[in-house]
């Protein structure tokens, strides 16, 4: 199907699942995960009115901005190495996956201005994922306040891959938690507002539970060689 198609879809149940809990739309950022896909197809996600577009690794970032520059704004979402940081570093708005401080040290180096970082929480604490354990990250927050060049706008989380409903809601309810315990400290540099949780399989459960932010790959612009297939 055509990108433009599966937006619309997408956008009513976005709209359906704000509703259920009295949220405008107009507080969820769609990103458009297109790290499975080619460039053609993210133009064609560009083209059907999508700002915001995610990649996982720097090689796909770097081949998609050498024709879309920044008509985007690009989103890294996956783990970053530490020496990749400095391919990527001006040219994306956000990095979804700080984790670590050799991370943060690198990133604040080499950052030319403010970068808006989100912590990457491995809340359902599976060995498959990264992220830092829920009980660490408030610490690991406050050990931030020395890089001037990192803004801390939020947290980011990857649920289980699951059918139980009820075990993505307590995913994504704990990741909410998380972040109003550290808005609560009002720190200049982790205004902590934003939440990235939610993806094809569940992000209408992760706006219900507060989601600002979801990563929609498969469900809005396809697998690798979904061109082929339309």
């Amino acid at each position: 199907m055509k990108v433009a198609d599966n937006l619309i879809h997408i956008k009513q149940h976005i709209s359906q699942a704000c509703q259920k809990v009295n949220r405008s739309p107009d507080e969820v950022k769609l990103i458009a995960v297109t790290k499975y896909v080619s460039t053609e197809r993210a133009k064609e996600a560009l083209t059907a009115g999508i700002v915001n577009l995610g990649e996982n690794r720097d090689e796909g970032l770097l081949a998609k901005w050498e024709e879309l520059g920044d008509k985007p704004l690009w989103h890294f979402i996956g783990t970053l190495q530490t020496r990749k940081v400095k391919n990527i570093i001006d040219k994306v708005e956000y990095i979804h996956s700080l984790d670590r401080i050799s991370l943060a040290e690198e990133i604040n180096k080499r950052a030319g201005k403010k970068i808006k970082c989100l912590v990457q929480v491995n809340v359902s604490q599976e060995e498959s994922k990264h992220g830092l354990a829920p009980e660490y990250v408030v610490d690991f927050i406050k050990d931030l306040r020395p890089y001037e060049n990192i803004s801390i706008e939020g947290l980011m989380t990857m649920a289980p891959l699951t059918d139980d409903e009820e075990q993505l809601r307590n995913c994504f309810r704990t990741l909410n938690e998380l972040r109003q315990q550290i808005r609560n400290f009002n720190l200049d540099y982790a205004p902590c507002t934003e939440l990235s949780m939610g993806m094809s399989n569940d992000f209408e459960i992760a706006i219900e539970e507060g989601a600002t932010m979801i990563r929609i790959g498969t469900a809005l612009v396809g697998e690798a060689g979904e061109e082929e297939k339309r």
